[in-house]
């Protein structure tokens, strides 16, 4: 699983120049900077190409694959929602080579689902909290970095077909995928394209059952489509156009039959024989875009380079029709909403290098700008979550000094202005029934100002690549999720609202060690914050009110695995996390604390042309609330029910193709995945998880 092949041509966003190297000497995106993982003093996990590859292979949904291969994130589920995915406990902002695709004004947990995954060519997790790409990354980063010209060819590629079934039960489980890239160099000129289409069928549980429609995959149709254009005006200087076009909806005639947490009745999708059609539009997101314009130059002036990002983005994700949305004096049994944003932004990076004595120091700095206008309608036309106008410049610093080769001393800060004007609107009547409803408010608008100041701070010992240990400190922030708290606003002025930034600081110790064939990482960490933000049910009209408390977080990871000389990779991760309100003591809910994760995996190069691939994921239990006297427990408090998932691969490649077979949950274990578990109290959201499903497909590259 972890697949670092020992050369690779990487360009990632934030840096300035394309340049081989060793396995030693990965770079990542973490600080916006060239940098060597083994001297980074934090915790990053790096999947190349060959791992996402490996994960198409049994499943294209890229939750999965961090799930498995990255100890810290959640367990995962067959969803397009990444609710509840948490990495180590909070949110993580999700990049497209480094821009964000996150919606953290109105956060609707869709960002996972923003490119396919045959368009990447690695996936780099930086952990703890940051503020280097603005707000939203208080559990850390999740850059996605895309697919390169190929500099050695003129014209190569690849193209991949590939099938879905359910192995428990067939009818209309077929899913069809296909996906190409082609790429080349033609003196100064760069291009790429890379295209995926992805038809899934109805998604079947190990009973053979269609799964709910809530977020589900049944009847989604993915496309995919990026665009890369170069240029390279000599041998330091270079402009890049990437454009990314992602299109992802269900548009299916099932509807759900509702199931029951209390009575253990799962929910699960059935033929619509009701006559009538099936409310709501097709849900997910729709026509979504990124464009994308950088220029760098490697040495701008002396020992300095610059790198600029300019880019434009849009991002329209339609949620599935509730009930919970409806108005019977206005005529609305329900409701369909719709997150908007348009995001339009400039970033600069300025790198210079400079040595003295024992010392080698590189010092990246520069500017940013960032306009966001984001909003949640209903497609009815009635207003949820009011426009919000953002506009964010910001200003950082980040120093990485090495000193004799032995240690690493990283140290940063950044400032930021955040302006978000926010429109007089009135908060939405919604009924339970014709007689229970929530009180509209008129609410006046205004201006929230926020001045942000962040640092970070790490060192690490390098000398030894037996023991390598690092300290970190770094600190993030949220400007909570302002469209929540405003939609649900019982008060009559922006100003009463509890809109204030919550600071996240995170503390982290930890150590990496090679030995011969054997790699190891151990981490452990706390993480606190005086205002996160989570919700409680309105017993009366169903409403989901946010609620500020302070909460501390703190957990341990482990990475281990050992290369026999054979080939044979055996390995294993773990990830443990707890976290409780300081002030109460009381324990911090599912919604944010998952139970124990223990994986492991082993790959095997039979010979030449044959590998088998397999994978086991344990999730513990966890109960830590008590019920009611009538034995009901509030959502996102329920107990949790561990279970154990095993996924196989097995590839022939003699040559330039290859034909492969994947099994997802190869024992068909019957389990409601951790996040079904936790919401109680909403019966779309129980549904079991996906059954033994096979996989079957070709690649060939030219």
């Amino acid at each position: 699983m972890r697949s670092i092949s020992a050369a690779t041509l990487i360009v990632l966003a934030g840096t300035t120049t394309a340049e081989e190297v060793e396995l030693d000497s990965l770079i990542v995106s973490g600080s916006r900077a060239v940098e060597r993982v083994a001297s980074i003093p934090a915790s990053v996990n790096l999947l190349e190409q060959e791992a996402i590859e490996e994960g198409l292979k049994v499943s294209p949904e890229i939750q999965q694959l961090l799930s498995i291969q990255v100890p810290g994130f959640s367990p995962a589920k067959a969803s397009t929602s990444n609710s509840g995915f948490k990495l180590r406990g909070r949110n993580a902002l999700i990049l497209i080579d480094g821009v964000p695709q996150s919606t953290p004004l109105r956060d609707g947990s869709l960002g996972l689902r923003t490119i396919d995954a045959a368009a990447l060519q690695r996936i780099e997790v930086i952990k703890g909290s940051s503020s280097l790409y603005g707000h939203g990354a208080s559990g850390g980063l999740v850059n996605y970095i895309t697919k390169q010209p190929d500099p050695d060819s003129e014209f190569s590629g690849d193209i991949g077909v590939s099938t879905r079934f359910s192995a428990v039960e067939f009818e209309d489980s077929l899913s069809k995928r296909i996906d190409s890239t082609v790429s080349g160099t033609i003196g100064q000129f760069s291009y790429l394209v890379s295209g995926a289409y992805d038809s899934y069928g109805e998604q079947k549980d190990s009973d053979g059952d269609t799964m709910g429609l809530v977020y589900g995959l049944s009847d989604l149709t993915t496309q995919n489509l990026l665009t890369k254009l170069g240029w390279a005006f000599d041998d330091q200087q270079r402009i890049q156009l990437t454009y990314n076009y992602f299109d992802s909806q269900q548009d299916t005639n099932l509807i759900d039959e509702q199931g029951s947490y209390s009575e253990g009745r799962k929910t699960i999708a059935v033929d619509n024989d009701t006559g009538e059609n099936r409310p709501g539009e097709p849900q997910g997101p729709k026509d979504n875009y990124n464009l994308m314009v950088k220029y760098s130059h490697d040495q701008v002036f002396r020992n300095t380079s610059l790198s600029v990002d300019a880019y434009k983005q849009r991002i329209e994700n339609v949620f599935f029709f509730s009930t919970a949305l409806a108005n019977p004096d206005e005529g609305y049994d329900g409701g369909q909403s719709v997150i908007l944003s348009e995001k339009q932004g400039l970033r600069t990076d300025l790198s210079s290098v400079f040595s003295f004595s024992d010392f080698e120091n590189r010092v990246t700095y520069g500017v940013d700008y960032l306009q966001d206008v984001s909003s949640q309608p209903l497609v009815d036309g009635r207003i949820w979550v009011p426009e919000m106008d953002m506009n964010n410049t910001a200003a950082y610093v980040q120093n990485n000094l090495n000193w004799n080769d032995n240690w690493m001393f990283k140290a940063g800060i950044r400032y930021q202005e955040t302006e978000i004007d926010v429109n007089d609107y009135d908060t939405l009547k919604l009924c339970r029934n014709e007689t229970t409803c929530s009180v509209p408010f008129a609410v006046e608008g205004g201006t929230l100002n926020y001045d942000l100041t962040t640092y970070n701070l790490g060192v690490r010992y390098t000398a030894m690549p037996e023991f390598s240990p690092f300290i970190n400190y770094s600190e993030g922030y949220d400007i909570s999720d302002l469209g929540r708290l405003l939609r649900s606003a019982t008060v009559t002025s922006l100003s009463q609202v509890q809109t204030e930034a919550s600071k996240v600081e995170h503390l982290e110790i930890g150590a990496s060690s090679d030995i011969n064939n054997l790699h190891v990482e151990v981490a452990i960490y706390k993480s606190t914050s005086t205002l996160g933000t989570s919700t409680v049910e309105d017993p009366n009209t169903g409403v989901y009110l946010p609620v500020r408390e302070p909460q501390d977080i703190y957990g341990a990871e482990i990475l281990a695995d050992y290369r026999f000389y054979s080939g044979v990779l055996l390995g294993m991760t773990y990830s443990h996390i707890q976290g409780e309100n300081p002030d109460t003591d009381d324990p911090l809910s599912n919604r944010f604390i998952s139970p124990d994760k223990l994986t492991a995996y082993v790959d095997w190069p039979v010979n030449h042309a044959i590998k088998v691939n397999a994978d086991i994921t344990h999730i513990g239990d966890r109960d830590e609330f008590d019920a009611d006297e009538d034995g009901n427990y509030s959502n996102y408090e329920g107990p949790i029910e561990g279970y154990q998932l095993v996924n196989a691969r097995i590839t022939y490649q003699p040559g330039d193709w290859q034909v492969y077979a994947g099994v997802e949950n190869l024992l068909n274990e019957d389990y409601f995945p951790v996040a079904s578990q936790s919401l109680t109290t909403n019966a779309s959201y129980y549904t079991e998880g996906p059954g033994r499903t096979i996989v079957l497909g070709s690649r060939v590259q030219f």
